[in-house]
Order: structure tokens, then C-alpha cells, then sequence
């Protein structure tokens, strides 16, 4: 797909994940903004999947492991058609609704794993990773993950695991936005400097603005040629990105616009009042 038509998707997925969050009246706005550029591509130019058999064997699989930002992704699958007919009320975080706070594997159409309790992300993509390779598939696993939910020790555990299995079938973005819900990640823990961490476990390693549509695609293909290593694709976002009055503004971790703000995102976004 041409990156112009991403750029719009992304715009497009952002209004909506704002839309349900407004309607909702809770979420987590900021980290699901931060990440619908890669969402976009992933959904809409790469990933190998079937809306209509979601549990097709041979499909691509994904792991939002930062489950939080689940209002991008759920944006993605109705747009994708996993759905039917698109949602026009998600019903965000509602009792009884198929669209939780955090993703649920056995109650929304599409989603390969449930996540949203911080750090696992990584270690279970590298057991779908496993899977793969023992089976003979020949699937890729992309994870979404924050920078600082890597403070989480199980991370490194998947981090070290994959590594040893040289599972290059696993592909790893990290949000680098830096911050986390109570504050910046370096104030927190004291260094962000992901990519050589990553690079000292043995990982294949790239640094990438993760806005850009053209980066996002091209260190895709350079992670699938690499070979013997799984590869993380580190991704200076900015939190709350597309709207000025969320951007690199942790206020916007979690809230709801009010309706002025709301207008005011629709206007910026493309959509029509």
C-alpha cells in the first residue's frame, strides 16, 4: 500500500481510538496514539491474515503486550473487517463488552493473545515464535511493547530465551516515547537506552523515527533478512501523537477529551463533525 494511504489509515484509526475513548468515558489515549503508525503498517501493508478465518493456521500473529493502547488496535480490526460491518459504538471498557480495557483473546474476534499485565508480551510471542519453528510454519510474530514496561523482568527472561532459540521469526517494536504512567521512564529508572540492551542480548537491532511510514516498512524487510536472531525495531514516538494538545503530554496516559477537545481532534484528524 502507498505510504500517503497509510499515513491516512493511521490518522484514521487515531480518530477512532480517540472517538471510543470520548464515547467510553475512560482509556488510555496517549499510549494508543503513539503507536497507530505501526499499527497501520503492520495491519494494512504486512501482517498475513484472513479477517474471516482469524485463527487461520498459517497466519502472522501479533502481541500488544503494552495491552493498555488496546483502543488503536481494536480500531485496526474493525477497520480490517474482523468485525463485519465497522463499530460505530465500541462500547470501550463497558461491562458485558467484547472490547475491554485490555485485550481478550477468547472474547474479541482477532486478537491472538490476551495482555495487558505489563512485561509478558515478549516471552509469549517467543512461544508462538517456538511454535512456529517446530511446526514448520512459516509465520512471523510482531510485538508491540513499551519502553517502560521493559523495566519488567519477565521481558528480559523472553528477551534472553529468544535469543537462544534464534528465533527469527519474532519481530519485537518498542515504543520508545519515554515515559511511563508515573512519569518519564529515565526519571524512573535512570537510562532509556534501548537498542544496546537489546544488542548485548543478542538481538538484531534498529533505531527508527516510528512515524515515518517509509522507516517503519524498510526495517521490516531488514528484520526478515536477518537471520539466526529474532530483531527488535526501536520506535522514537511521540505519546499522544496527532492531536498537539496530547502530544509528549503523560497527562494523556489515561483521560477523556472533553467535548471541546473531542472537536478539536476531529477537525485535526480528518473526520467530520
Amino acid at each position: 500500500m502507498k505510504v500517503e494511504e497509510l499515513k491516512r489509515i493511521a490518522d484514521h484509526l487515531r480518530l477512532t481510538a480517540v472517538e471510543m475513548v470520548y464515547k467510553g468515558k475512560d482509556g488510555h489515549p496517549g499510549p494508543a496514539l503513539s503507536i497507530a503508525d505501526i499499527i497501520a503498517v503492520l495491519y494494512f501493508d504486512e501482517m498475513r491474515i484472513d479477517p474471516e478465518n482469524p485463527e487461520w493456521e498459517d497466519r502472522d500473529r501479533f502481541v500488544l503486550s503494552k495491552g493498555h493502547a488496546c483502543p488503536i488496535y481494536y480500531a485496526a480490526l474493525s477497520e480490517k473487517g474482523y468485525f463485519g460491518e465497522k463499530i460505530k459504538d465500541f462500547k470501550l471498557r463497558a461491562l458485558g463488552s467484547m472490547f475491554q480495557g485490555h485485550p481478550v483473546m477468547n472474547k474479541t474476534r482477532g486478537v491472538d493473545m490476551t495482555s495487558g499485565s505489563l512485561g509478558n508480551g515478549i516471552a509469549i510471542a517467543a512461544g508462538m515464535a517456538i511454535a512456529g519453528k517446530y511446526r514448520k510454519k512459516d509465520y512471523n510474530v510482531f510485538v508491540i511493547t513499551g519502553d517502560g514496561e521493559l523495566q519488567e523482568g519477565i521481558c528480559w527472561e523472553g528477551i534472553n530465551t529468544a535469543a537462544a532459540h534464534h528465533l527469527d521469526n519474532l519481530i519485537v517494536f518498542v515504543d520508545k516515547n519515554g515515559w511511563q504512567s508515573g512519569g518519564s521512564v529515565v526519571d524512573t529508572i535512570g537510562s532509556n537506552n534501548v537498542r544496546e540492551r537489546f544488542e548485548v542480548f543478542g538481538w538484531h537491532a534498529q533505531e527508527i523515527d516510528g512515524h515515518n511510514i517509509e522507516e517503519i516498512k524498510a526495517a521490516i524487510q531488514t528484520a526478515k533478512q536477518a537471520k539466526g536472531k529474532p530483531s527488535v525495531i526501536v520506535c522514537d514516538c511521540i505519546k499522544g501523537k496527532g492531536l498537539p494538545f496530547m502530544e509528549n503530554n503523560n497527562a494523556w496516559h489515561k483521560g477523556v477529551p472533553s467535548e471541546e477537545q473531542y472537536k478539536e481532534a476531529v477537525k485535526i484528524l480528518g473526520g467530520e463533525s
